[in-house]
């Protein structure tokens, strides 16, 4: 059989269950069409980390890409070279971020593999970097709103549909796709939606925010150590300084958001039908971590590792090779890259920390338990990261999961749920009877994830934002514009 395309659309902290908040049709026919993965989780709960796994194949501390602005060392190599070394004509049209922001706005990785390099973070961020298609693409299409951007930043609201990030990714990964030169592709359809700030979605994606089936925020409850750092000094600021009005503003511009992106997905999977390429192609969906929005008295991601954050959406569609279904063991977001060698006949055991998620939804087994992990790699409200430093590990299976908070100079802390009976997260049944089984499961598997890491762990390098390079990633609140 020849070998197919692989289109890999990528969202940005989409949390898995707003798959079922009924906003995205795009992605709800794709999941009917294909297989969709519902223990899936990622790497690590921040953006370059995360992504980092995804298009390597490996564990954070493979690539020693920990925290948000470390830089991925030049030995690595992307899932998109592999490919490319092995003929397939490949392309990004948006985000990449598998090193720092500052890093990746200065210089390419030698090793991305990228054809086609089509890049940018988010619309406003890195708009005079030498390698930004969007604000290229802004250059000439409409000019003042690039200067807009350029300087009002964050704080311009409500973009206008014809010039969204999320319009601009649709249309040039559409040009991708019609440059066919017998070649197999890889695309990389990055989105930044429906990461903050919630409040650049064009008017016209309004309404489906507000009817979005949204449920209502998991109220909190006793947390740890590190859960609690997250509520006093998230980057979006102090939980307890939002009223309930904040959260729901907040929630619903974010299902705007994401409402808005499924229809960009849905025009580039219409434009792969309409070119005849759909039953030669896999296509690839999930995000690459989740935002907690209010649930347990939490904003955005960090180190809480509830459902929330860590779950992702995750499916592939392969029309003739992979049946429709659902599979629910645990995967990960870096066996995406074994996927895709498996898929264009390479050996996947060039990602040996990766597993072949086609191989899995035929019907071969997998990993018992997924793993996530957090190494302070986030940062703060005052834009640094913690100190003293927080550090979280967590591993699932099927239905339970154990979540280790260790933090030098205070003792460590656990919790053990039941995803079956509790998938809110809020009886932490670690020390009890009925967890007792699960415990003796699921201990072994993290004490081996911490072995792993403590095995693969080498120097790092971060590319740390100066002064002036700084985002401000604060959410206007009700009472400061007067509504």
């Amino acid at each position: 059989m020849s070998r197919p395309n692989i289109l890999l659309v990528m969202t940005d902290q989409q949390r898995r269950d707003t798959l079922g908040w009924g906003i995205t049709p795009a992605l709800g026919r794709l999941a009917e069409q294909g297989v969709r993965f519902d223990a899936a989780v990622c790497d690590n709960p921040l953006c370059t980390p995360s992504r980092a796994s995804i298009l390597t194949g490996r564990r954070v501390a493979g690539h020693s890409v920990l925290r948000v602005h470390d830089v991925l060392p030049d030995d690595e190599v992307l899932v998109s070279e592999r490919l490319r070394r092995a003929g397939y004509r490949t392309g990004l049209i948006g985000k990449l971020h598998v090193c720092g922001r500052v890093a990746e706005e200065a210089r390419r990785h030698p090793a991305d593999g990228f054809e086609t390099y089509e890049w940018s973070l988010e619309a406003s961020v890195s708009l005079d970097s030498p390698f930004n298609g969007y604000a290229a693409w802004l250059r000439e299409r409409a000019p003042d709103f690039l200067e807009a951007l350029r300087a009002g930043g964050r704080g311009v609201l409500h973009h206008p549909e014809a010039l969204h990030f999320s319009t601009w990714v649709a249309e040039r990964s559409m040009a991708f796709l019609d440059a066919q030169d017998g070649r197999p592709f890889f695309c990389m359809m990055s989105l930044f939606d429906p990461h903050d700030p919630y409040e650049d979605f064009p008017e016209s994606a309004r309404a489906a925010g507000k009817s979005a089936a949204i449920p209502p925020p998991v109220p909190p409850g006793p947390a740890p150590h590190t859960v609690e750092a997250e509520r006093e000094g998230s980057y979006l600021g102090r939980f307890g300084e939002f009223s309930a009005g904040d959260i729901r503003r907040m929630r619903q511009g974010y299902a705007a958001k994401l409402a808005f992106a499924d229809r960009q997905i849905g025009r580039v999977l219409a434009h792969l039908d309409r070119l005849g390429l759909a039953e030669r192609t896999l296509v690839i969906f999930l995000s690459d971590h989740g935002d907690q929005l209010g649930d347990h008295g939490l904003l955005v991601k960090g180190a809480a590792l509830y459902e929330p954050t860590a779950g992702i959406p995750l499916i592939l569609r392969w029309p003739g090779r992979l049946a429709p279904g659902v599979v629910d063991l645990p995967v990960q977001g870096r066996d995406v890259a074994a996927t895709c060698l498996a898929a264009a006949g390479l050996d996947p055991g060039l990602c040996p920390e990766a597993q072949d998620l086609t191989a899995i939804a035929g019907g071969a087994p997998g990993r018992e338990v997924a793993s996530c992990v957090y190494r302070n790699s986030g940062i703060g409200d005052d834009g640094a990261f913690r100190d003293p430093p927080l550090h979280v590990t967590m591993v699932r299976d099927r239905r339970w999961k154990l979540i280790l908070h260790h933090r030098a100079g205070a003792p460590d802390m656990a919790e053990l749920f039941d995803l079956s009976s509790d998938p809110q997260e809020r009886r932490n049944l670690i020390g009890r009877p009925e967890g007792r089984e699960a415990e003796a499961r699921l201990w072994p598997a993290l004490a081996r994830e911490l072995q792993a890491e403590a095995a693969e762990l080498r120097p790092r390098a971060s590319a740390l934002p100066g002064a002036a390079q700084m985002l401000d990633n604060r959410m206007p609140l009700a009472g400061a514009r007067g509504g």
